[in-house]
């Protein structure tokens, strides 16, 4: 059996914490509202941002900090929403994907103005584009505040990536790390996605971390035609 066989693709672990999440020009918007929390000017707001752009991980440190209950499709129901105490905390993530109810989630549009609730959405994309049926939620939903995560900055991509490889107990040297966030896709996704890629190609062939090993587990993962 040869070493390549006997790779495995093992967990590693990854922290959650406030202190943990990296902040940058693209997310700073998302990090102010969390920090301002029960500050807010509108107690429903929406935080939009791609895949692993880090709404999950806002959303869990607005939990911590609230004690947000979480909502989900299971659980997002009139009789639940009536039982809400008067500035209950809640948070409904991937609002645009998980086929909330919408008269359901209009319902609580209309308890967090009338009960003063505090409700953090999460999606990727704005409600235009959800598919909504609904017309008065929709335009409940376009009257929200939205906070946009933008697209990540080279010096986060290299922040997240060597993050990545520290969780993984990888050592990786400055000049291959920056020879590899310069040749991804800019996105943290993308990013994690080559540190994992790295990860393999290191294990499958027994060697250190190079720029060599490095172009070669990009052109293994790279799409072919």
């Amino acid at each position: 059996m040869t070493l390549a066989q006997l790779t495995l693709d093992l967990p590693h672990r990854a922290a959650l914490g406030a202190e943990d999440f990296l902040v940058s020009d693209c997310n700073l918007a998302a990090v102010r509202l969390i920090d301002s929390w029960p500050n807010w000017q509108d107690h429903v707001q929406l935080l939009i941002g791609p895949a692993a752009s880090g709404k999950t991980h806002l959303a869990r440190v607005w939990q911590a900090l609230s004690g947000a209950q979480a909502l989900g499709p299971e659980n997002l129901a009139m009789n639940v929403l009536d039982a809400m105490g008067e500035g209950t905390p809640l948070v409904a993530e991937d609002a645009d994907r998980r086929l909330y109810d919408e008269k359901a989630l209009f319902h609580l549009l209309n308890l967090a103005r009338e009960n003063r609730l505090f409700v953090l959405l999460t999606a990727q994309t704005a409600p235009s584009r959800w598919g909504i049926s609904l017309p008065d939620l929709l335009s409940r939903l376009n009257a929200v505040p939205v906070i946009q995560i933008g697209a990540p900055d080279e010096a986060l991509i290299r922040t997240v990536m060597l993050k990545h490889f520290a969780d993984r107990q990888l050592d990786i040297d400055p000049k291959v790390l920056t020879y590899l966030a310069l040749h991804v896709d800019r996105s943290l996704a993308a990013a994690e996605a080559a540190v994992a890629a790295v990860d393999r190609a290191a294990l499958a062939t027994g060697r250190k971390i190079s720029r060599q090993l490095v172009i070669e587990a990009l052109a293994a993962e790279a799409p072919t035609d």
